[in-house]
């Protein structure tokens, strides 16, 4: 985003969410941020570590999401407005220290501000989590946008909510909002400098450690109390609606858009809550006290709805009784991403109207179709992806093993190896790392009668991130199973951020590389490196070091560079083709393996001759088809780039 630190107050820009939120962060003056990839979230940090350098901000991919907030910490502690940033799982795995941190407080000044992007339907996330209930557990402040200009503009305030309470604050947005685009008018940029300095003395006095939470709760109050009167509460709608709608987030656009589609403005009032956690409760109460029926419109969990339900509990006998529509009721859906014609839906149920959004006969077409013309796309590997060779030399070197062996997945591209892509080799898995730790607990049942060899199975990234202890924890109680680290040199997944195998930084320096392989050698394992493109000897490979039991576990680290990277600074390394007249099609005996079984996008199967092809459009001639076909049926060579020619050509 080039325009992203332009200093031109009330300017338009058409920004994504997540770059409306690090827009916020350098109008509050940011000085440092640390992440680690993981979508929706992943854009925040690279948009503010493209204008590091000339904006005297430190941006930093770190190695998991608690290092991040422990240094984000740390430089808010010296004085520097710091940021975290993570999606729904990388919040649980900085929680441990969230809960210290909110019942200790901040030692320093400056404002700390934790992002946190979820994901509802969980398009990019092995689960489903609403985060709202996190602060509630954890006493955090939070705020959540409903537009982009909410997103820029909330950011830049928690900073300095932040500093008047003197705690760790939370900005939780969603997918929709992270990743769509929209309108944002551009406030100022400071200019002024920030110098870090830590007061061996704190400013607040130290308290008796059974107070802190006594202090926590009171710093709760003084938000709640800012809440009230927040302008990112709002309420739209007649005096005495028949019907309130209280909703949030991204949400909020939907019941919206679903009470004006009705044309029922002068009977629905709409109140929309910003400030999530904790809940302006007076607020709350002054409309409740207007209507008899009250509909709740958010994602995932009922957190508003139980939050009001709640405080209405509370209020007492004098207090507001209107019937409440929402989740619990089954009038909103409780899981997955909301739509409009969810509210709709909803709303003419409550109020008694019949609302068609189209006509029978088209749905029943659309129904019709989807069923039997839609042709459906299971998710896939990419064409040239090296885990496709990885989970095909695994595949087979567990057949010819023969011991029902089997593999554990860990998250991003890896959790293909529970489908068909992966040829089902992997079986169990977990959060991130838990391809490790789950190996580890397998190699430990002996003693029980357990006799299947266990593959463990984690990325490069997630090596890194997570993979280390569990990898620690085997060779410390010599566990035995093999452990396969599918290394294709980035976090592929989420965008193709470095990480300390790589050694570049977010800011684009070059840091120190960490090879994987050193760390495996220093716990003084058997470790092998093969690329899993040569597949013959990678089965080979696999075979023999599966067998090598009886003293720990063992390292295999399959490396080949992810494709999609590759391509973007060199050519086609082959012309991949298919010679018609060896491929036999239905009569080779192989029953279409190329298509059906290896089910790389780049081959595709020709109704009409009855025989497989080369898609030239998806192809990306990594030409590892060439050595699966029995038949030999799929040829290669190599290309004559304009850059080889010249490579080549002597120079007068």
């Amino acid at each position: 985003m080039p325009d992203i630190d332009i200093n031109s107050p009330n300017k338009t820009l058409m920004l994504m969410g997540n770059e409306a939120i690090a827009r916020g962060a350098l109008e509050a003056g940011v000085g440092f941020i640390a992440s680690y990839p993981g979508t929706p979230a992943s854009e925040i940090l690279p948009t503010l570590a493209e204008v590091a350098k000339r904006r005297n901000i430190y941006a930093e991919w770190s190695i998991n999401e608690m290092v991040a907030l422990m240094n984000a910490v740390a430089a808010a502690t010296a004085g520097i407005r710091s940021m975290a940033s993570t999606k729904q799982n990388g919040t649980n795995v900085a929680m441990d220290f969230i809960a210290t941190l909110m019942s200790n407080g901040l030692r320093g000044g400056a404002g700390l501000v934790l992002v946190n992007a979820d994901d509802p339907g969980r398009r990019n996330s092995p689960n489903e989590q609403d985060t709202r209930s996190v602060a509630k557990m954890l006493d955090i402040p939070m705020l959540e946008p409903g537009d982009f200009q909410e997103a820029k503009d909330m950011t830049r305030w928690l900073f300095e909510l932040s500093e008047e309470l003197g705690c760790l604050v939370m900005l939780r947005t969603v997918a929709k909002i992270s990743h769509t685009r929209g309108n944002v008018t551009l406030g100022e940029l400071p200019s002024r400098e920030q110098t870090a300095h830590f007061d061996l003395v704190p400013k607040i006095p130290p308290v008796n450690p059974v107070d802190l939470h006594a202090r926590a709760l009171e710093k709760l109050d003084r938000a709640k109390e800012m809440f009230e009167t927040s302008p990112f509460n709002h309420y739209i709608g007649p005096d005495i609606p028949e019907l309130l709608i209280i909703s949030c987030g991204a949400s909020v656009l939907h019941a919206m858009e679903a009470v004006r589609i009705l044309g029922l403005q002068d009977q629905i009032g709409v109140l929309k809550i910003g400030t999530i956690w904790p809940l302006p409760e007076k607020l709350v109460e002054k409309y409740l006290k207007k209507t008899q029926q009250v509909l709740f419109v958010e994602e995932v969990d009922p957190f508003v709805e139980r939050s009001v339900m709640e405080l209405t509990a509370g209020l007492g006998p004098s207090g507001p009784r209107p019937i409440f529509y929402g989740k619990r009721s089954g009038h909103i859906p409780s899981c997955g991403e909301l739509t409009p014609d969810d509210a709709i839906s909803a709303i003419a149920k409550i109020m008694g109207i019949t609302y068609q959004s189209r006509d029978p006969e088209y749905t029943e077409k659309v129904r019709t179709a989807s069923q039997e013309g839609v042709i459906l796309r299971p998710g896939t590997l990419c064409p040239g992806c090296p885990h496709r060779a990885s989970y095909w030399a695994l595949h087979r070197a567990l057949k010819l093993d023969g011991r029902e062996g089997f593999a554990t997945a860990d998250n991003g591209c890896m959790s293909a190896g529970y489908g068909p892509s992966g040829y089902f080799v992997a079986k169990i898995g977990g959060a991130m790392g838990g391809g490790v730790g789950l190996a580890d607990g397998f190699g430990k049942l002996k003693r029980f009668g357990f006799a299947q060899p266990v593959i463990g199975g984690v990325g490069d990234s997630t090596f890194y991130h997570a993979g280390i202890p569990a990898l620690l924890n085997a060779v410390w109680n010599q566990s035995d199973f093999t452990l396969v680290i599918y290394d294709n040199s980035a976090t592929a997944m989420t965008g193709f951020q470095p990480h300390p195998g790589i050694g570049m930084t977010a800011m684009g320096e070059q840091g120190k590389i960490i090879a994987i392989e050193d760390i495996c050698n220093a716990f003084g394992i058997r470790v092998e490196v093969c690329d899993p493109f040569e597949l013959e000897k990678t089965t080979e490979t696999i075979l023999d070091v599966m067998r090598d039991e009886g003293h720990g576990p063992r390292v295999i680290i399959m490396r080949h560079e992810c494709e999609l990277q590759r391509a973007r600074r060199e050519s086609t390394p082959y012309e991949v083709f298919i010679d018609p007249d060896k491929c036999l099609g239905e009569s080779c005996g192989c029953d279409r393996l190329c298509v059906r079984v290896f089910r790389c996008p780049g081959l595709k199967w020709n109704e009409i001759t009855g025989k497989s092809e080369i898609d030239e459009v998806i192809c990306c001639g990594c030409g590892l088809c060439v050595d699966i076909c029995p038949q030999g049926a799929i040829e290669k060579k190599v290309m004559v780039t304009e850059e080889k020619v010249q490579e080549e050509t002597p120079q007068w």
